[in-house]
């Protein structure tokens, strides 16, 4: 079934104005075709606010993809692009940050906003499909703190791929064995 996400909402109103063109447009479309088409209206969760209001967001929204590059870069209020040509990487070395961000999760503050996100979307829509994308989506310690809070799914570049699945298949078996204990 096709999923049409709708990017960077922070207020539940955006989301409803975009579901209202989408449906109007959906429906132009397949009376043209001459079809029915059925299909998810989900979001990307890239900001704070569409974070910590998760519960409102999930009223309308069908899923949730956390975006977490645009996650990452807003949390913070910096640029990915200008952090990395500039401070960033001296942050690391000096041991300011314990990883690039845009590399690993930061648990402790995206993480924490992620968490959240989770569990009130899902307390407004039991059962609701949440994943992220991008770059994190390709690295192992990020894909098991996405295992440990309850996503359904991480997409990432086609490259990232075997190392994606063979870190979710490590989460998956270090909660089992957690679980025989």
């Amino acid at each position: 079934m096709p999923r049409v996400m709708i990017p960077l909402v922070s207020h539940i109103n955006e989301l409803r104005n975009q579901q209202v063109t989408l449906e109007r447009v959906a429906q132009e479309v397949m009376a043209e075709e001459g079809t029915t088409i059925d299909f998810k209206f989900g979001t990307m969760i890239e900001v704070a606010r569409g974070a910590l209001t998760a519960d409102e967001i999930a009223e309308q929204a069908q899923f949730f993809s956390f975006g977490t590059n645009d996650l990452t870069q807003t949390t913070y209020g910096i640029s990915r692009d200008d952090a990395e040509k500039g401070f960033l990487l001296a942050y690391v070395e000096r041991k300011i940050l314990p990883a690039n961000p845009f590399q690993v999760l930061d648990r402790i503050g995206v993480g924490k906003l992620m968490k959240m996100a989770v569990e009130l979307g899902r307390k407004s829509r039991p059962g609701m499909s949440i994943g992220i994308c991008g770059e994190h989506g390709g690295d192992p310690s990020s894909i098991e703190f996405c295992h440990e809070i309850g996503l359904d799914y991480v997409s990432c570049s086609p490259y990232r791929v075997p190392v994606a699945r063979l870190a979710a298949a490590q989460a998956a078996l270090g909660e089992k064995r957690e679980k025989d204990k």
